[in-house]
């Protein structure tokens, strides 16, 4: 029963609190992973991209060394995000502090969800300070009251909640998997032409200058270098011609822009009638969106949408600091201010593709030095190669149980995140019964 748990201040139940607030490491291009709170998002840690020298080390983290099961939490900007950390040896940066519960009182996997729930977050927002950025100090975060069962059922709810992460994880990581084979065989094909390489090669046609190293490492694979089938080779040219726009392209094919490929959605501000609250309607996009991941956050809501997103869209954020974040759309989203959709003309995995992977050229494009956007013109004229349409419609067929995949694998997601938002305040006021639970996830995870 809920009433027969204990509770207690937070600092009489943890073992440690790290805090490293009021310092900054000298960051490296590699060495020791840190942890920063722009990663600490959603109850996960997403991938490093910051680090510090391995020699820096030991006298950085000289305020206590985290340990693998420590729960990490935001400070500010944001304040409260909650996360667990694994096996890996990292430092952590600042607006990150980390708590280790007593052990044999407080199950770090309980507490990570314990964390996460209403309960402490609504303690978290009333105690935090701050007008434009809101931060808790250590002091007010110690006083925060933590409400837990047995140490036995602490571990039992953890398992329950932890099985369905450890599922979305797993769902995650293949998709990665599956993205990174859609883009492997699109640079193949239309970065590094390797099949027009091979053509070439077999029928003794010379290798421009700038493309041959490519042909020199296709050749040194020898037997490993696994020419396509001869139905799909012969959809490629054996030759390459030289532009102006992209340099030496395959013989054949042509030099376009954007909006050869696909639709250009631009959204706008809906009227301000069409705003209600009461979640009524077609779910509003106003972005930012992150990289990679299918749009599940309904942000706001209209009753009226005339520019909107079709399910598999590509949204693409276009004003701000988030100019170029991308997700693919789940359903039928209006597009607000700062974002738009691109909807492929005969293949929407060919747009996808092609836009993750000049991305880092197209955001050169973006005007305004403070506030860096996209307009209209500027994102239909993107240069893009025109391959040829019979080579397009071969790569969308041939990644096509790819998508398919991507798509189950994301409703699923979708799905048992859910449930576990669900069980998560039953399992922690003791609304809901572990064994009631443990069939729930039994089910879902089948």
């Amino acid at each position: 029963m809920a009433s027969e748990w204990q509770e207690y201040p937070l600092a009489d139940c943890m073992d440690a609190i790290l805090d490293y607030r009021g310092k900054t490491p000298k960051k490296t291009d590699s060495g020791i992973p840190l942890i920063t709170a722009k990663i600490i998002k959603g109850g996960t840690i997403l991938p490093v991209t910051e680090f510090i020298a391995e020699d820096d080390y030991d006298a950085w983290m000289c305020r206590g060394l985290p340990q693998p099961g420590d729960i990490v939490m935001t400070t500010e900007a944001p304040l409260g995000e909650i996360a667990r950390l694994d096996n890996r040896k990292i430092a952590l940066a600042q607006r990150v502090i980390t708590l280790r519960g007593k052990k044999g009182i407080l199950d770090n996997g309980f507490l990570k969800y314990l964390m996460l729930s209403h309960y402490v977050q609504h303690q978290l927002d009333g105690r935090g300070t701050g007008t434009t950025v809101t931060g808790i100090k250590q002091s007010e975060l110690r006083q925060i009251n933590l409400k837990f069962p047995s140490f036995v059922e602490q571990k039992a709810i953890a398992h329950i909640l932890g099985s369905l992460d450890d599922k979305i994880e797993l769902n995650r990581q293949m998709n990665a998997t599956l993205e990174a084979m859609a883009q492997a065989l699109f640079k193949s094909w239309f970065v590094d032409f390797d099949p027009v390489i091979d053509n070439a090669l077999a029928a003794g046609n010379p290798i421009p200058d700038e493309l041959e190293a490519k042909a020199a490492a296709r050749q040194a694979l020898g037997d490993a270098r696994k020419p396509l089938p001869e139905e799909i080779r012969s959809l490629f040219p054996n030759a390459f011609v030289f532009t102006e726009e992209m340099g030496w392209i395959p013989a054949g094919w042509e030099i376009g822009v954007l909006e050869d490929h696909c639709e250009i959605i631009m959204g706008q501000s809906p009227k301000g009638e069409s705003y209600n609250v009461l979640g009524i309607g077609t779910p509003l996009v106003n972005g930012p969106v992150e990289f990679g991941e299918y749009f599940t956050e309904r942000m706001k809501w209209t009753t009226e949408p005339t520019k909107y997103s079709k399910n598999n869209d590509l949204i693409v954020c276009v004003r701000g600091s988030t100019t170029g974040r991308y997700v693919k759309s789940d359903g039928v989203y209006c597009l607000g201010r700062g974002v738009c959709a691109l909807r492929g003309k005969y293949s929407q995995a060919f747009v996808d593709q092609f836009f993750k992977s000049s991305l880092p050229d197209f955001l050169r494009y973006t005007t305004g030095s403070t506030f860096p956007s996209w307009n209209t013109p500027t994102i239909k004229a993107f240069l893009s190669i025109k391959p040829a349409k019979k080579v397009v419609d071969r790569f969308d067929k041939k990644i096509s149980s790819i998508l398919d995949k991507q798509g189950e694998l994301t409703k699923s997601n979708v799905t048992l995140s859910n449930l576990r938002d669900t069980l998560l305040p039953k399992l922690l006021s003791g609304e809901l019964r572990i064994p009631e639970a443990e069939r729930l996830v039994e089910e879902a995870i089948a």
